[in-house]
């Protein structure tokens, strides 16, 4: 065998199927001085116990490409390394107890159409044809997935390892890092084989992921949980139908009781996810171990009783199956479920490819994404799902543990778009949370800052159960009604804490901002919307950039965006320029609508005859503050940025003047409808890198007069060839329900585009969606269909202006 390197491009730390997997696509992407570290042997850690189910079914865009990815991978990936692998696609079937599941599956089904896949939504007949042992009395139908099946994890770890040789990469097992340091630009980490030195280096370390990136500084946001699945013996009637149609059952998943059931050899394995869960390795008597490789904990069948007994009636040749094994195993867990994959916030050349929950599945495309990362510093897809930022830091130890069990114990729950799962919560308050609270504020969290959603009437249902809904009609609707209304005729108050905000200070700080975005830095006093593109052109970040002096600007952006753009500025910061994070220090108080400057008159000595998109400072009620005449809202109105202890005063005296001319606080979700009226933009929903900036239709914040812009070139060639693909308002005839993110656009049959966003427009009476169409068809007037909960709603192309306003003649009053 031969010794460690001294010396790789890229170190990989943890050999599981992740680590593999990023080890093979780093060299077949021509990186092969890239080097794999196990402290044991290859998938020691949760690979070794994994089921092996290999679905492509997710409610997220990005997790399905994922997926569907890893399944195309492994259907020839034992051919392309000549090793044996034990791949079955049986295809699956989800089965669905109410009409609220099936509309899940049409969604799905709508997008798993768009990505190439046929998925199909079954009646319970269908069902029984496809899965002849299933009781299907009590169901509303099924989503059939031929794509799905499983996977030896063992195999498809050591195929990716062996394939990564063979192109030059190197695997040296029983190695673990004890340390690592910067020295000159590089890595160097500390093993008990030796050093090795490195340019790049990569957390792959399951469910040792935490105790791994403390090495370099960083608190991994994860906790480790508890699950279990059992193997029952032959059945025979089982082995005679397999043995008489050649194949095995479908992989069955009853997701509504939380459990996946497959065929094994002639046997069954089930798999609950059971709602009174155990985490691992959280308290004081079951302390991490230094090593746990290819172990298991003790079975804990108990609190699996009702799943088995429910597995039992619904196929009931379970029922004649002996128990053989219990496999119960760690599996890690983030507070949303999904990975970590991408940079590693604040550690430069260090990436994260850790704590997957469905490793198996995901590993193909987890090693794709991470090695475009690392290789072209960008992803094919838009991977904010799973990017390491989208944690800022607030993620506490009993955060991590409280939301890890919540997603465990909904690991098939379905997502509703009003929905907040309630776990770890109460983690961000702003200066006005207590008065929110007391006027009715039904609050939700972004990026851990609790904001009202919507304002409860009396007799409103403000429980977690009346949110779960795919309906537009949810109990706020009305008020929320209520709430855009009070904006459009009169005015609306709206507390809006955690904007992430950067102040950039230095001699030359204009003309270096101006260089990162692709159109103007506006002048003293003003205020701008500027885009960050990549080297393709395409939509890294938005900011609102507030002028305040020559060489001093307030950069705004979206609260959970905070660490992914704090870290684009800093990585192409000059020196001798200063940015601050100043997002904790800051409030923002949006008064806005037709009577925001009659209720403001009278509490400031601000001018508030500056034009839209102006910035001045002022005081408010006798308070400091910054006043800015811009509204998301789409109505005459201001921002009001002030420091938090500032802030009770100046929404006191707001409140005050406004009661007499109809002032309402308003929500989110209210705002959310507004802005989609104004054809505003939305943060990783319209605005993300799936889209270049001309594509987003973005051309007006685009100077091709500017000597350079990152993207400049790319966006020169797509402005001369034309955009395959472009930005448009479409209106919608949906009568229940809005469309969901990324909904399909038809046209003939075809799938043309998606929706990025859609809700009923309050001001219009209409609802609107806001999406990406095949250019040849973005001409107003073009008529379409929206496929999102299986529904094929009517829609036609709108002019390209706003919905609302369109000569925003409001806006500028």
């Amino acid at each position: 065998m031969s010794a460690l390197p001294s010396s790789a491009r890229v170190v990989i730390i943890g050999g599981g199927v992740v680590g593999a997997s990023a080890l093979y696509h780093l060299a077949k992407a021509g990186w092969r001085d890239c080097v794999l570290l196990e402290k044991n042997e290859l998938t020691a850690g949760s690979t070794w116990h994994a089921a092996g189910n290999v679905p492509t079914f997710s409610s997220s865009w990005s997790i399905m490409n994922m997926q569907r990815y890893s399944a195309e991978l492994y259907r020839q990936l034992g051919d392309a390394v000549d090793y044996p692998m034990n791949y079955h696609v049986t295809g699956s079937v989800r089965i669905g107890h109410s009409a609220e599941r099936l509309q899940e599956f049409q969604r799905v089904k709508a997008m798993g159409r768009h990505q190439g896949m046929n998925l199909e939504v079954m009646t319970p007949d269908e069902l029984r044809a496809v899965y002849p042992f299933l009781e299907t009395h009590d169901l509303s139908g099924g989503l059939y997935d031929p794509y799905d099946g499983d996977i030896d994890p063992a195999q498809l770890t050591q195929a990716l390892a062996k394939g990564a040789r063979m192109e030059g990469a190197h695997v040296e097992r029983f190695c673990p890092v004890t340390g690592a340091r910067r020295e000159g630009g590089e890595w160097i980490l500390e093993t008990p084989k030796g050093e090795i030195r490195c340019e790049y280096v990569v957390n792959a370390a399951g469910y040792y992921a935490q105790q791994v990136g403390r090495l370099f500084g960083r608190e991994v946001p994860m906790m480790v949980m508890s699950h279990q699945y059992l193997l029952f013996d032959t059945i025979p009637e089982l082995e005679t139908w397999s043995r008489d149609a050649g194949h095995k059952l479908p992989l069955l998943r009853d997701v509504d009781s939380s459990y996946y059931l497959r065929q094994e050899k002639y046997g069954l394995n089930l798999g609950p996810y059971e709602g009174n869960c155990k985490a691992h390795w959280v308290t004081p008597d079951d302390p991490f171990p230094e090593d746990f490789s290819f172990q298991l904990y003790p079975d804990d069948l108990d609190r699996l009783e009702w799943h088995i007994g429910d597995a039992m009636a619904r196929v009931p040749l379970l029922e004649q199956a002996n128990l053989t094994r219990v496999i119960n195993g760690p599996i890690p867990y983030t507070p949303d479920g999904n990975p970590l994959i991408g940079p590693m916030p604040g550690v430069p050349n260090a990436f994260e490819a850790c704590v997957f929950t469905f490793g198996i599945c995901q590993g193909g495309g987890a090693g794709k994404v991470l090695a475009e990362w690392i290789t072209e510093g960008a992803t094919e897809w838009d991977m904010w799902s799973c990017d390491p930022r989208r944690f800022t830091g607030f993620e506490d130890r009993e955060y991590c543990i409280a939301k890890g069990m919540e997603v465990y114990g909904h690991e098939y729950a379905m997502h509703f778009p009003h929905h907040f799962w309630p776990e770890g919560r109460d983690k961000k308050y702003g200066p006005l949370h207590d008065r929110m609270a007391a006027a009715g504020a039904v609050f939700g969290a972004w990026n851990g800052w609790e904001r009202a959603a919507w304002f409860a009437r009396p007799g409103d249902d403000t429980s977690e159960e009346g949110a779960r809904t795919w309906r537009r009609d949810g109990p706020w609707a009305e008020a929320m009604a209520e709430e855009c209304a009070a904006v459009r005729d009169a005015a609306g108050v709206l507390d809006l804490p955690g904007f992430s905000r950067f102040r950039l200070r230095g001699a030359g700080a204009a003309d270096w901002l101006e260089r990162q975005i692709t159109g103007r830095v506006p002048k003293v006093g003003r205020i701008g919307l500027g885009y960050f593109a990549d080297d393709t052109g395409r939509i890294v970040t938005e900011m609102s950039l507030a002028r305040l002096a020559e060489d001093e600007i307030w950069l705004i952006t979206a609260a959970t965006a905070q660490l992914h753009d704090e870290e684009w500025l800093l990585t192409q910061l000059e020196p001798g320029l200063e940015l601050t994070d100043e997002t904790d220090d800051w409030s923002c108080l949006v008064v806005t609508g037709p009577k925001s400057r009659e209720i403001l008159a009278p509490l400031t000595d601000g001018d508030l005859t500056l034009p839209w998109l102006s910035v001045q400072d002022a005081r408010i009620a006798g308070t400091e503050a910054m006043l800015m005449r811009v509204s998301y809202a789409g109505e005459l109105g201001w921002e009001i940025h002030a420091r938090f202890d500032d802030m009770p005063a100046i929404h006191g005296a707001v409140v005050q003047a406004g009661a007499p001319l109809g002032l309402r606080p308003f929500g989110m979700f209210a705002l959310d409808s507004l802005r989609i009226e104004k054809g505003y933009r939305a943060w990783k929903q319209d605005l993300s890198t799936d889209y270049t900036v001309l594509e987003g239709g973005l051309g007006r914040f685009v100077d091709f007069g500017k000597p350079e812009f990152r993207g400049k070139a790319a966006l020169q060639a797509q402005d001369a060839s034309g955009v395959s693909k472009r930005f448009v308002t479409v209106k919608i005839e949906a009568e229940e329900f809005d469309p969901p993110y990324m909904a399909s656009l038809i046209h003939e049959g075809e799938v043309v585009g998606e929706l990025t966003s859609a809700g009923w427009g309050h001001r219009v009476q209409a609802c609107i969606g806001l999406g990406m169409l095949r250019a040849d068809l973005a001409e107003p007037g073009t008529e379409l269909q929206v496929s999102g909960y299986g529904q094929a709603s009517a829609a036609v192309v709108l002019p390209d202006k706003p919905a609302w306003d369109p000569d925003n003649s409001r806006i500028r009053a």
